[in-house]
C-alpha cells in the first residue's frame, strides 16, 4: 500500500458560535507559538476558542482570549491559561489580511484548532458580523434543509409521508 498524501489532522477545539455570529469570507491556516506545557495540554484536548479573537500588534497577528488549561502534571513552569499568543503567517498573508481588516467591517475570528502532522494550527477566518435577522434566516434555511433531507430519506426507504 502507498502512504496517503493527505495530512493527518486531529481536531483540538472548534468555535461553533463563530459560524453562527459571523459570515466567513476567507479562511487562513496559521501556526501558533506555544510553550511546552501548552502543547501537552492541547494534546489532552483542553482548549477553548469561545472568547478568542485575533488582532494586530506591531505588524504581527496575535491571538487573544484563547484558553488553554494548565497542564495537570506541570510544575512552576506551567503557562498562563489566557496569555496572548503569536500566530505564524507569511508576511504577504499578514499584509493582505491587515489591509482587509483596516478597510473596516471585517474581523479575524479563530474557527478551529487542530494538530496537523504534529504541529498545532489555527484556522483563522476573515469574517463579517451577522445581523440578528441574518442569523434567523440561516437557522430557518438549515431547518428547512434538514426537513427536506429527512423526507427524502423516508421516500427512498419506502416509508409513507408524514402529515
Amino acid at each position: 500500500m502507498t502512504p496517503s498524501k493527505q495530512p493527518e489532522r486531529r481536531l483540538i477545539a472548534s468555535n461553533k458560535k463563530a459560524r453562527h455570529d459571523y459570515t466567513v469570507l476567507r479562511t487562513y491556516e496559521a501556526g501558533i507559538v506555544l510553550v511546552g506545557t501548552e502543547v501537552k495540554s492541547l494534546r489532552e484536548g483542553r482548549a477553548s476558542l469561545v472568547d478568542a479573537y485575533a488582532h494586530e500588534r506591531d505588524g504581527e497577528i496575535m491571538l487573544y482570549g484563547l484558553h488553554i488549561a494548565e497542564y495537570a502534571y506541570g510544575t512552576w513552569t506551567n503557562h498562563a491559561p489566557r496569555r496572548t499568543r503569536k500566530l505564524l503567517l507569511r508576511r504577504a498573508e499578514i499584509d493582505r489580511i491587515l489591509e482587509k481588516v483596516r478597510e473596516g467591517g471585517l474581523t479575524l475570528v479563530p474557527l478551529s484548532m487542530y494538530f496537523e502532522n504534529g504541529w498545532a494550527k489555527v484556522e483563522l477566518a476573515l469574517a463579517k458580523g451577522k445581523r440578528s435577522y441574518d442569523k434567523r434566516q440561516t437557522l430557518a434555511e438549515r431547518d428547512a434543509n434538514r426537513e427536506i433531507a429527512r423526507e427524502l430519506g423516508r421516500h427512498l426507504k419506502g416509508h409513507p409521508r408524514r402529515v
